[in-house]
């Protein structure tokens, strides 16, 4: 599973109050919890990128409260997947429950600018700039979690399972 997409750059200790203001917590919809991603740092963050976006942090990634609305909102708006240096444990778990792949992969900021041109190798952990031909490897993600991805999260994972009984 590949994904290319411009990447969106952005710092550390990225928190989930800045993915998703704690205002809109009441929106359950991806498509309303779209139109809110990023709102503080970046207003028409979802606008940006209708053809997809690979989000490029630092450390810490998703740090904060644990609301799952902010790896929604981020799929919703775009977000393809996400390489960060390191993640929060509960950001990191919410993004893989609702398919959106993450990758840890330290010294990544320093190989990419805001709007390059990445290819993101999930299965083999292999990440390219197609801008500048530099490379970085990271652990893959596993198989199992790959087939929750493809699935579109946990929750449906789980009814193609219990279909198949």
């Amino acid at each position: 599973m590949i994904v290319k997409a411009k990447a969106v750059k952005l710092g550390n200790n990225v928190d989930t109050d800045v993915i998703l203001p704690g205002k809109y917590l009441a929106l359950t919809d991806p498509a309303e919890l779209r139109n809110h991603a990023m709102e503080g740092v970046s207003p028409g963050f979802a606008s940006k990128f209708a053809e997809g976006a690979v989000i490029v942090a630092g450390e810490n990634f998703g740090q904060g409260s644990s609301r799952e609305h902010a790896a929604i909102a981020l799929k919703a708006a775009g977000g393809r997947c996400v390489v960060a240096e390191s993640f929060a444990r509960i950001f990191y778990r919410n993004a893989i429950n609702i398919g959106l792949p993450a990758l840890e992969c330290p010294g990544i900021l320093a190989q990419v600018t805001d709007g390059d041109e990445l290819s993101v190798d999930l299965e083999r952990g292999l990440i390219r700039n197609l801008r500048t031909g530099a490379t970085a490897t990271t652990e893959p993600i596993p198989p199992d979690l790959l087939q929750v991805m493809n699935d579109g999260g946990i929750i449906e994972h789980l009814k193609k399972k219990r279909a198949h009984r």
